[in-house]
Parts: C-alpha cells; sequence; structure tokens
C-alpha cells in the first residue's frame, strides 16, 4: 500500500465520531483515498481493504489541503476586487464623462445637419471625410439605392452571341454550346464569346440593377463601353480583359472583379444568388453588392469613358435580369 502519512491499523480510525460511516464496515470515514478520490474508513485503507495499495491519507490533512486551496482562491478573488473597485474609483469617471461629451458632440453635429442649429466655425462640428467611405455607409446606400431606383433592363437581341438564347421579354440569356444558325451576323452582335449588350446606355446619374445569377457557376455581369469590339476571339472582345469592360466574374468557386486584363480576386465563401450592380457616373464609381446578406461585394472607382451599356456573359446555365 502507498500511504502518504502513518498507515492505518486495524483499529485505527473505527472509534465513533462525527460524521458519515462507511457502508460497508461501519466506521468512520478517517481516511482519503486519493486515488479513488473519496473519503474511507481504516478497514477500506487497510491490507485487506478495497483501497490495498492505494495512495491514503489521513482525512484531516486532505481537509487542511482543500481549506488552504479555498483561502488562497479568496485572497486572489480579494486582490481583483480591489483592481475593479480602484478601476471604478479612478479611471470609469473620466471615460464616461469623455462618452458624454462625444455623446453632445454628435448631438449637436445631427442638429446641425437638420438645420436645428445655425452653422458653427468650429472643428468639432465637421464630419471626417473618411467617413463617407466606410463599408457601414456604403452598405447602406447600396441597399436603398436597389431598393428604389432599379432600372427595368432589357437585353438588345442585336448584341446576343448566337452560343446565348435570349427569352421573349429579352431578359433570360441562356448559354448553348452549340451556335446558333438563325442568329443574322450584324455589325452589333457578338460571334465569338457569350456576351450581350443591354439596349440602353447610361451617360450620368444614378443606376442600379439586380441580375438573378443562383443556376451559372460561370458567368459575368458588369457595364462595357459602346466601343468594346464585338469580333474575334481576341482579349479586346473577352469581357474584363480590355479597357472597354469592368465586371463582376465567376467560374466555379473563383470570384474575381476584372478590367483591362487585371483580375482582383474576392474571397468569396459562396457564390450570391442575386447580384446588385449600382453604377454612379457623378462619382465615377462601379458597385457590387449581394441583396440577400447586405454585402458589398467589390468597389471600384475609375474616370468611365462615354456612355455605358450593362454587360452580360454566362457560359453555363441561364441568368436573369430580375429589375
Amino acid at each position: 500500500m502507498s500511504a502518504e502519512g502513518a498507515e492505518p491499523g486495524p483499529g485505527s480510525g473505527s472509534g465513533p465520531g462525527p460524521g458519515p460511516l462507511c457502508p460497508e464496515h461501519g466506521q468512520a470515514l478517517s481516511w482519503f483515498c486519493g486515488s479513488e478520490r473519496r473519503p474511507v474508513c481504516a478497514a477500506c485503507a487497510g491490507l485487506g481493504g478495497r483501497c490495498r495499495g492505494h495512495r491514503i491519507r489521513r482525512a484531516e490533512e486532505r481537509a487542511e489541503e482543500l481549506r488552504n486551496k479555498i483561502v488562497d482562491q479568496c485572497e486572489r478573488l480579494q486582490l481583483q476586487s480591489a483592481a475593479i473597485t480602484k478601476y471604478v474609483a479612478d479611471v470609469l469617471p473620466g471615460k464616461n464623462q469623455r462618452a458624454v461629451q462625444k455623446e453632445q458632440e454628435i448631438f449637436e453635429r445631427t442638429e446641425e445637419a437638420e438645420g436645428i442649429l445655425d452653422p458653427q466655425e468650429s472643428e468639432m462640428l465637421n464630419f471626417n471625410e473618411k467617413c463617407t467611405r466606410s463599408p457601414l455607409l456604403t452598405q447602406l446606400w447600396a441597399t436603398a439605392v436597389l431598393g428604389s431606383l432599379s432600372e427595368d433592363i432589357r437585353i438588345d437581341e442585336r448584341t446576343v452571341s448566337p452560343f446565348l438564347q435570349l427569352s421573349d421579354d429579352r431578359k433570360t440569356l441562356t448559354f448553348s454550346t452549340k451556335k446558333s444558325k438563325a442568329c443574322a451576323d450584324g455589325p452589333e452582335r457578338f460571334d465569338h464569346w457569350p456576351n450581350a449588350l443591354a439596349a440602353t446606355s447610361f451617360q450620368n446619374g444614378l443606376h442600379a440593377w439586380m441580375v438573378n445569377v443562383q443556376n451559372s457557376c460561370a458567368y459575368k455581369v458588369g457595364v462595357a463601353s459602346g466601343h468594346l469590339p464585338r469580333k474575334g476571339s481576341g482579349s479586346d472582345c473577352r469581357l474584363g480583359h480590355n479597357a472597354f469592360s469592368w465586371v463582376f466574374s465567376r467560374y466555379d468557386q473563383e470570384f474575381r472583379f476584372s478590367h483591362n486584363g487585371q483580375h482582383e480576386p474576392l474571397g468569396l465563401l459562396r457564390g450570391p444568388a442575386q447580384l446588385g450592380v449600382v453604377l454612379d457616373l457623378q462619382v465615377q464609381e462601379l458597385l457590387f453588392y449581394e441583396p440577400a446578406s447586405g454585402t458589398v461585394l467589390c468597389a471600384h472607382h475609375v474616370s468611365f469613358p462615354g456612355p455605358l451599356f450593362p454587360v452580360f456573359a454566362v457560359a453555363d446555365q441561364t441568368i436573369s435580369i430580375v429589375r
């Protein structure tokens, strides 16, 4: 038997004493078995007992150990409590005062913006210009624009690639691996890449539209200049590979923003079911947005040349203009 302290004898701890008794031997639980983590009597801890060979120590020694641990823990808690009390007394009042001052400053800014107060010459009342480009404001702005200014975009059937089928309402494009022979080959039509332009172009102002892309794993959506070439298999006709097109693209699980052969990877974990496009020609910004999650997928700032057309490409299944 491995004992810590004196080894219990046959009659050790067998006298009547306060506390529970061993249910097997009816003796006081005056020893502690470290192996089974419970108090035992002298008979259990003896040579013929069930705890023979276990780590045995007197119960009062174990109790003293536990008391010391509790005291140590209480002292640590008292020190932490004192530190917290000091922090509350010394630090928080200053923080609260600064919070009140900040709240008052925001209130004054709001009143001035609403015309309640007369404008004042004070740097305190000037908004940080960087705030106007914050992700939250951009998200809220895109949500409002898509909800109220979505255009009725329809595709120009004269531009539709012979690898695409256009629905009767001119809003849905379906990819086909076989080249259609029914399309008349005019100067506006893309004859190789599966592209199509909208019938409407934008020269100025704010515009928005939404595209259902959930059925396709290979598509491009964006804007293009009317100068985008239409004929041949070169990069000058391929969306995102020339100076005339700016597109959000998906190929399988790869998402990118592309322009002029420069491709910016977008770390999306899943494909959007719908893709919102916001074009603000006043500030020269193109923004792609997922309505379901309220996420701005990417934003691009550039000086756009001339009128711009919504542009589409699909090489898998179908995409549709929602509105």
